[in-house]
C-alpha cells in the first residue's frame, strides 16, 4: 500500500510539473488524469481467474465433463472386458479446484503463478471439489470400478501426505496409498498409465492437461500442440475426458517454454503475442 501511494504521488508530481504521462494498457484518458490507473488492475490473470472464480459456464463445463464420462462409464461396465475396469484422473483442476490459491495470487497483484505460494497453500486444504467430480467417483465405487489419482506436486518429503489429505479431506473414493501416484521430479504420468494398463482396463482418463492423455503433448510449439489435437480428435469424450483450465498447464509451455515462467517483461510481451497470434489488423 505505501508503494502504491508513492507511485501515485510521483505520477500526481510528474503531471503537475508538466511532465508527460504514458497509458499504461487498458487504462482509460479519465482514469490517467486522476492518477488512479493502479498496476493491480492490469493483472493478466484477472480475466482467467475471474472466469474460473464466477462464472456458471465454468461449472457448467466440468458437470458437462462428468456427465459424458458417465456415459462412457457405463458403455465400459456393458462392454465384456478381461481385467478389472479403472479410471485414472489428474487432481489439480480435474477433481480440486484452488480458487482460493489463485485469488489470493490476484490479490497480492502476482500475474504469474507462484511456486512459494502454491507450496505454502497446499497445506492449508483450502481445496474445493470440482463441480461433477465426488458425485462421478463415488458412482465409479458403487460399480466397483477402481478409480487411481496420479498428479505432478511437489512440496518436498511431504507431497505424498498432502496430496492423500486433499483427498480424504473432500472425501473422494479409493483415498489410500495403493491409488494415489505422486510424481515430484517429473511431470512424465505415462510410467504410472502403462503401470496401471497392465493390471486393469483402463475405461477412461480424466485430465485438463492434454499430457494427463498423451506425453505427446509434452511440447514448447503452439502449432505442433494443435495438430497433435487434431490427429487425437475423435478421442476427447470417448477415452479422454477434458476438464477447463485457462489458468496453468502444458498449453502454457507451449507459448514460454516451461510451465512456470517467471513473472518478466520478456514473458509478458509472449504472453501478449499469444493471445494477438491471429489478430485482426483493424482494417
Amino acid at each position: 500500500m505505501h508503494e502504491r501511494n508513492l507511485n501515485r504521488r510521483r505520477l500526481l508530481a510528474t503531471v503537475l510539473a508538466g511532465g508527460v504521462v504514458p497509458f499504461a494498457p487498458g487504462c482509460s484518458e479519465a482514469s490517467e488524469r486522476d492518477a488512479e490507473c493502479d498496476a493491480d488492475l492490469q493483472n493478466a490473470l484477472l480475466w482467467a481467474v475471474a472466469w474460473k472464480q464466477s462464472a456458471a459456464e465454468y461449472g457448467a463445463l466440468c458437470y458437462q465433463a462428468y456427465n459424458v464420462a458417465r456415459m462412457q462409464l457405463d458403455t465400459a461396465l456393458a462392454t465384456p472386458h478381461g481385467k478389472p475396469l479403472a479410471v485414472i484422473a489428474d487432481m489439480d483442476d480435474t477433481i480440486l479446484h484452488a480458487a482460493s490459491y489463485w485469488g489470493h495470487l490476484v490479490s497480492m497483484n502476482r500475474d504469474f503463478f507462484d511456486d512459494a505460494i502454491w507450496d505454502a497453500w497446499i497445506p492449508k486444504n483450502l481445496v474445493t471439489a470440482v463441480p461433477g467430480s465426488i458425485e462421478f467417483f463415488r458412482y465409479c465405487e458403487a460399480n466397483r470400478v477402481e478409480t487411481f489419482y496420479v498428479t505432478s506436486r511437489d512440496q518436498g518429503e511431504r507431497s505424498f501426505e498432502l496430496a492423500l489429505g486433499h483427498l480424504q479431506h473432500l472425501a473422494f473414493p479409493y483415498a489410500d496409498p495403493q491409488h494415489l501416484t505422486v510424481f515430484r521430479d517429473s511431470s512424465d504420468k505415462s510410467p504410472a498409465r502403462d503401470k496401471l494398463a497392465a493390471s486393469h482396463d483402463i475405461a477412461l482418463l480424466i485430465g485438463d492437461n492434454l499430457n494427463d492423455y498423451k506425453r505427446d503433448y509434452y511440447v514448447t510449439d503452439i502449432d505442433q500442440r494443435m495438430a497433435l489435437m487434431e490427429r487425437d480428435r475423435d478421442d476427447f469424450g470417448r477415452k479422454f475426458i477434458v476438464l477447463p483450465n485457462p489458468t496453468d498447464g502444458h498449453w502454457v509451455r507451449a507459448i514460454f517454454g516451461e510451465s512456470e515462467p517467471a513473472p518478466t517483461e520478456e514473458n509478458r510481451r509472449k504472453l501478449k503475442a499469444a493471445a494477438t497470434r491471429n489478430a485482426w489488423d483493424g482494417r
